[in-house]
């Protein structure tokens, strides 16, 4: 055997092997210290779903930021990487909240988006492709310090100015069963058909909004109009009874909404200045849409409450929702007064419409059907049939759920107020303005 040829390798050759090595190793660390950290991924690998999105102020990627994930009984908290990126895995499609932490953002930056009520919130949806997108770009502004007393006074005057506008929708829903007895769940879309006709003059045909308005309120008074002589005072003739019609109701809200739908296409539309940021005042958190908003509604109540106290068509629609019957028999021209009746509902129904979009604020194509519930509760919960009962009941579910905000989450706000509905009605079921009925 050759033991030349197995000669062991000189010790400076090892030595210089092991200095390579080190070498390689250091370089390495030192390349990965200069290199960004990717984007934290949690759980991408063990499920087939992911929720991702970058953190940016401005062009730049922020690190650190803490997001939290939950849905499909999942809660997951990542931070985004130097280069702004996230991605967290979820087990199922469906929908999931990502909420920004902003305590783990600068000194100095907040999320700022004025069309959102929470703008470190997004909500999403995991759908057929496998992955979801929650971006956050972030702006120059302090976050939100208001103290607790300030909050209350601000949802106070919220919860007024929604209190109001669903008052006008709740009215107009009120006089139209204390006149004719229906409950009518079309009402929704004439609410819906007061904020389209409004964009359509405002936006498509950019008519000045002060003139794009009264246009929106003469066609949806005359829509409120072709409702009763086309559909609702054929069935009354015909003798149809309330259940039926309100069967009919529910069929007709389903075929206009979707007729809006077909036109107007799923998305939410925004009128002139109803998110134009220079129009706020700095009080309460209030813009001086909103104090218009809850002007004109206050002078349309008062119009409204003149109108059937003190005219004689007023008396008359009073007299109608109180008996029908001995109305006739008095010489009163019920269907004249029904007619006038559905008219001023329509109109109603269209300013509550136009208000809404503000206050939302937006236009689409089921704006209306989103209140429809609420407008119900405050008409019962006021006394069915009564119109100042209307008004009592909506100020109270528009106060009650502004304020409900300050002690459950705000997409449970709308809870709050039939959860209300459904105690009064146990303990008063004719409302709070109702009277007691003998039946039978």
């Amino acid at each position: 055997m050759d033991h030349a040829a197995r000669s062991p390798r000189p010790r400076w050759a090892t030595r210089r092997i092991i200095a390579s090595l080190i070498a390689a190793a250091v370089a390495s660390i030192a390349l990965f210290a200069a290199t960004p950290a990717a984007a934290e991924e949690i759980g991408v690998d063990e499920y087939d779903f992911k929720v991702s999105g970058i953190v940016r102020l401005a062009d730049d990627p922020l690190a650190d930021v803490q997001l939290v994930v939950e849905g499909g009984g999942l809660r997951v908290e990542v931070l985004s990487g130097d280069d702004g990126r996230w991605a967290v895995g979820v087990p199922e499609q469906g929908e999931y909240t990502v909420t920004l932490n902003e305590e783990t953002l600068p000194e100095g930056i907040a999320v700022i988006d004025e069309t959102l009520e929470q703008p470190n919130v997004r909500t999403i949806t995991v759908g057929q492709s496998g992955s979801a997108v929650a971006n956050f770009f972030i702006g120059q502004g302090e976050r939100n310090t208001t103290s607790f007393f300030d909050q209350v006074v601000e949802r106070i005057f919220n919860g007024l100015n929604f209190g109001l506008l669903l008052a006008l929708v709740a009215i107009g829903l009120s006089l139209v069963f204390g006149t004719t007895g229906l409950s009518n769940f079309a009402h929704a879309e004439l609410v819906t058909f007061g904020g389209l006709m409004a964009l359509l003059f405002g936006v498509t045909f950019a008519l000045p909004i002060w003139i794009a308005i009264p246009i929106a309120l003469v066609l949806s008074a005359g829509f409120g109009w072709v409702n009763d002589s086309a559909l609702w005072k054929p069935l009354r003739k015909k003798g149809v009874g309330l259940i039926p019609m309100m069967i009919v109701s529910i069929g007709l809200s389903l075929m206009v909404r979707y007729i809006y739908q077909f036109f107007v296409g799923g998305d939410t539309q925004q009128l002139p200045g109803a998110t134009d940021t220079t129009l706020s005042i700095g009080v309460f958190g209030l813009s001086w849409i909103d104090v218009g908003s809850m002007v004109i509604s206050i002078i349309v109540l008062l119009g409204v409450g003149y109108f059937l106290l003190r005219t004689r068509i007023g008396k008359a629609t009073r007299a109608v929702s109180d008996n029908p019957s001995l109305a006739a028999a008095s010489g009163i021209d019920v269907d004249r007064v029904i007619r006038i009746v559905w008219v001023l509902a329509g109109a109603l129904a269209g300013l509550g419409g136009i208000l809404w979009a503000y206050f939302r604020p937006g236009v689409s194509w089921d704006m209306g059907f989103q209140i429809l519930l609420l407008t119900f509760a405050a008409v019962t919960l006021g006394g069915l049939g009564t119109a100042f009962g209307a008004l009592v009941g909506s100020l109270i579910v528009g106060l009650l759920v502004e304020l409900s905000t300050l002690v459950i989450p705000s997409d449970m706000k709308y809870v709050g107020a039939l959860v209300i509905l459904i105690l009064v009605l146990l303990l008063r079921p004719q409302g709070i303005l109702g009277r007691k009925e003998r039946i039978g």
